[in-house]
C-alpha cells in the first residue's frame, strides 16, 4: 500500500476567552462554566504533506497563533469554541499542504479540523483497576495479578459544516461515566464480559456499551500504560507501543546558515503502530512485550548513537529516520503500518501505509 507521509507541528499559546458571543448566545446551556471569563494554557497542532521541514511547519505555525498568546480569545473570534479557534488558525496558516489543525484546550481534551471541517473531537479518561491476563504462558508478567491507572479516550467524528462546535466535551464525560463507575477500583476480571481483560478486549468492551449512546463515536482508545495501548472503531483493532531513544544526528543538507548543520541532539519519541486480527484464545493481536523484543535490534542501532553513522541513511531528518525504521522493522514487525516519530514534543513526522487507521489525531 502507498505511503503518506505527514509533517506535524505543535506550538502553544495562552489565552483568555468565554465561550459566547456578544450578543450572550452559546452552544453551551446558560450555566455552563465556559460561558464565564477564563482562561486555557492551548496548543495547536498542524499536519501537513510536503512541507519543507518540520521546524519550517512548526515557525509557521507559531507565527500564526502569536496574535492570540495572552489575549482575550472573543477579540479575534466570535465565537472562540476548540473548532472555530482551529478554522481561525487553518485560516492564517494558508497552506495548501495543509491536511488538519487541531486545539488541544487542556492536556484531556481537543478537537482536530480537516480542510472539508470534518471534526475529530476527543475526550480523555482514566481509572484505577487491577487485572490478570489468564491465558498467557507460565511465567508471562501480566498473567499474575497487578494493576495499571488506565486511560481511555473517547473519539467522536462529524461534519460541522460551519458549526460553532461538535459533540460538548461534557456529553462525552456523561456517557463515560456510568463505565467509570462499573470500571474504578475494581479487579476487572470480575466484570462480566472482561475475564480476559487485555486492551484490545477493554476497548472492545467499552464500544459495545458507549456506541448505543452516543452515534458519533468513531473509536475508543485504551491506554494500558504510558507507552501502550490500543484503538479499536467497532471493527478494527490497532495497537501502539511508544519508544524513546537519544541520538545525535548532524543535517548536511540543510541552508549552510541553519544550525541544524552543526553536530547537536534529540530525545525522540517513537511510536510504532500494529493492526492485526484478535486472537480470540489470548485476547489479543500482538503481544506488547514481542514487538518491544522485535524491535530491539533497531532500537539499540538508534539510542545513544549518531544517526549519521546508520547503514543505509543517507540524512537523518525524520522523514528519512522513519522511512529507516520502517524498512528495517518490515522482516520482524509485519503487523506494522504506522510510524510517528518526534524530534521535539509535538514536533515530528507521521509515516502510514495502513488501510484501516481509526483517524491520524492521537
Amino acid at each position: 500500500m502507498n505511503e503518506t507521509l505527514f509533517y506535524v507541528a505543535a506550538a502553544p499559546f495562552e489565552a483568555a476567552c468565554r465561550v459566547e458571543n456578544a450578543l450572550g448566545q452559546s452552544p453551551l446551556s446558560a450555566a455552563h462554566p465556559a460561558r464565564r471569563l477564563h482562561g486555557h494554557s492551548f496548543l495547536a497542532k498542524v499536519r501537513a504533506i510536503g512541507a519543507s521541514s518540520v521546524e519550517a511547519l512548526r515557525q509557521q505555525l507559531a507565527h500564526s497563533v502569536a496574535p492570540l498568546d495572552y489575549n482575550d480569545l472573543n477579540q479575534f473570534l466570535p465565537m472562540p469554541t476548540d473548532e472555530n479557534l482551529a478554522r481561525w488558525i487553518r485560516a492564517r496558516l494558508a497552506l495548501p499542504s495543509v491536511a488538519s489543525v487541531g486545539v488541544q484546550s487542556t492536556l484531556h481534551q481537543g478537537a482536530d479540523l480537516d480542510l472539508a471541517d470534518n471534526a475529530h473531537i476527543w475526550r480523555r479518561f482514566r481509572f484505577e483497576a487491577a487485572h490478570r491476563l489468564p491465558n498467557v504462558a507460565p511465567g508471562h508478567q501480566c498473567g499474575r495479578m497487578h494493576g495499571h491507572g488506565f486511560e481511555v479516550i473517547l473519539h467522536a467524528n462529524q461534519n460541522l459544516q460551519a458549526q460553532d462546535m461538535g459533540v460538548d466535551f461534557d456529553r462525552l464525560a456523561a456517557v463515560w461515566q456510568p463505565l467509570h463507575d462499573q470500571l474504578h477500583h475494581r479487579c476487572l476480571n470480575d466484570i462480566q464480559g472482561l475475564d480476559n481483560p487485555t486492551s484490545e478486549t477493554l476497548a472492545a468492551w467499552l464500544w459495545e456499551r458507549l456506541k448505543p449512546e452516543l452515534d458519533a463515536l468513531s473509536w475508543v482508545s485504551v491506554y494500558e500504560t504510558v507507552t501502550a495501548g490500543c484503538h479499536y472503531d467497532g471493527q478494527y483493532y490497532r495497537i501502539w507501543k511508544d519508544q524513546r531513544f537519544e541520538s545525535a544526528l548532524t543535517l548536511n543538507r540543510a541552508d549552510s546558515s541553519d544550525s541544524v548543520r552543526r553536530l547537536h541532539g534529540h530525545s525522540y519519541l517513537l511510536r510504532l503502530h500494529l493492526t492485526a486480527p484478535l486472537d480470540t484464545v489470548m485476547g489479543w493481536t500482538v503481544d506488547y512485550g514481542d514487538v518491544k523484543a522485535q524491535f530491539k535490534p533497531i532500537y539499540q542501532q538508534l539510542d545513544h548513537h549518531n544517526l549519521n553513522d546508520l547503514t543505509g541513511l543517507d540524512e537523518p531528518d525524520p522523514a528519512s529516520v522513519a522511512r529507516w525504521i520502517r524498512t528495517q522493522a518490515a522482516a520482524g514487525l509485519p503487523q506494522l503500518d504506522r510510524i510517528d516519530l518526534y524530534e521535539t514534543p509535538g514536533c515530528g513526522v507521521v509515516l502510514s501505509w495502513g488501510a484501516h487507521e481509526p483517524g491520524l489525531p492521537v
